[in-house]
């Protein structure tokens, strides 16, 4: 039995039917989906006897009959990152790693596999969405499944990877010369016009919800307790409000007890509206065109930007925007102490978290959860052009042997230098 009752507006409360809705009509804000928790009445052994997917935490999510996709998303690791926490002299650092999601390596996968259930339930025909390029990859992968038609719309500039990695699944693809945004703004006409269900406009409000998983996993996997920080990249919105939205929850039906953590927003400086909201004491984001290396959280216009604001101060968190050569240095510095490859939203995140270390925002004795959301083998030209190369040798022992030595010879005269 469905615990849904229908939609709400964030801002001004006024509701609506479960219907794919785009916003509220009476002040255009977002909208989110009631639930009647007093029906709720999960526990933590009926949850650990589940499949270690998103559905295990099925009686808080959007939708009213049983899951159509998504039986093997979620539940991805979080990794006691020790080597790196010892770089950064922290006490407890984890990472919640979505870069191995299933089945397209990010943690779109959680929200696509709701927004599809619920098109499914609605009657949609044609799944569709915006997308900076991982959002399409999952769109199309979850279609291919359901045997829905599929159609994404991406940037013209997007990186071959993501390209690559929707195509394989057989949607159509239009590539729209502009950025994200202007791709948002043509989607928003389509989806009014044709009536497709788009995962990030009209089904918005249930997609979203799909993002508190990744809040419950955290609770769960660190043995029904809260972190004291987490760090989560912001793009158009939709994750960190969520996160927070979904700890709520595991409180109000008696999961886990404690207060929330601080949740800190990250974000490249080349596309940065809502962490200058945060630093300024604005409500709103200013609108920023992008120019940065992290292409999959470059929007100039997040729709869940008022709600990343209020999220973050109300849990007393803060902001962090951080250079691409930072970004790009994080990528490499979670590869080398964890053996975990990011795309560079993931390093975004990681250079946030880093740059709240060391302003003292973040204490070093206090628990922090970084949110990795992308895999680093669809991104692979930011870098390309800095990694150690291949030495070439023939299929003969006495060159490796003399390889071997001379690696040994230059490491000696490297030791003798330091001594001096």
């Amino acid at each position: 039995m469905s615990a849904l009752i229908g939609l709400q507006c964030h801002l001004c409360k006024s509701t609506f039917a479960p219907e794919a809705v785009y916003a509220c009509a009476n002040c255009l804000g977002p909208l989110e989906p009631v639930y009647d928790y007093s029906t709720i009445t999960l526990t933590r052994a009926e949850i650990a006897a589940r499949p270690k997917n998103i559905w295990r935490y099925r009686e808080l999510l959007p939708i009213t009959g049983e899951p159509r996709t998504g039986f093997h998303s979620g539940f991805t690791p979080l990794v006691r990152a020790t080597r790196l926490a010892d770089r950064l002299g922290m006490r407890e650092l984890y990472i919640k790693d979505d870069s191995v999601n299933h089945p397209t390596l990010s943690y779109k996968d959680r929200v696509v596999a709701v927004a599809a259930t619920r098109a499914a339930e609605l009657g949609f025909q044609v799944l569709a969405c915006a997308s900076t390029g991982n959002l399409a990859n999952s769109v199309a992968a979850h279609a291919a499944r359901l045997g829905m038609e599929c159609c994404v719309f991406i940037p013209d500039n997007l990186e071959a990877g993501k390209r690559l990695g929707s195509a394989i699944f057989g949607p159509q693809i239009l590539a729209i010369a502009g950025n994200y945004d202007d791709v948002n703004r043509l989607c928003s006409q389509v989806a009014d016009r044709y009536g497709w269900g788009f995962v990030n406009i009209n089904l918005r409000a249930y997609y979203a919800e799909g993002a508190k998983t990744m809040g419950f996993e955290i609770v769960e996997q660190l043995g029904w307790r809260y972190p004291q920080h987490i760090v989560s990249p912001v793009a158009g919105g939709t994750l960190l409000p969520r996160i927070v939205r979904g700890l709520r929850e595991l409180k109000q039906i008696g999961l886990v007890d404690g207060e929330l953590p601080r949740i800190h927003a990250a974000q490249a400086a080349g596309c940065a509206p809502v962490v200058a909201a945060l630093l300024n004491g604005d409500d709103y984001p200013e609108p920023v065109r992008p120019a940065t290396i992290a292409k999959s959280i470059a929007i100039g216009n997040p729709a869940d930007g008022y709600q990343v604001i209020q999220t973050v101060r109300q849990t007393g968190g803060s902001g962090a925007a951080v250079s691409d050569e930072k970004i790009v240095e994080a990528i490499h510095l979670l590869a080398e102490t964890e053996g975990i490859f990011t795309e560079p939203a993931g390093g975004t995140t990681l250079a946030g978290t880093i740059s709240l270390i060391e302003r003292g925002v973040i204490p070093r004795d206090e628990s922090v959860v970084v949110c990795i959301t992308g895999n680093g083998y669809k991104t692979t030209e930011v870098v390309s052009g800095n990694l150690t190369q291949p030495v070439h040798l023939s299929r003969a022992f006495k060159d490796f042997e003399a390889w071997q030595q001379n690696r040994g010879a230059e490491a000696s005269g490297l030791s003798r230098q330091v001594t001096a």
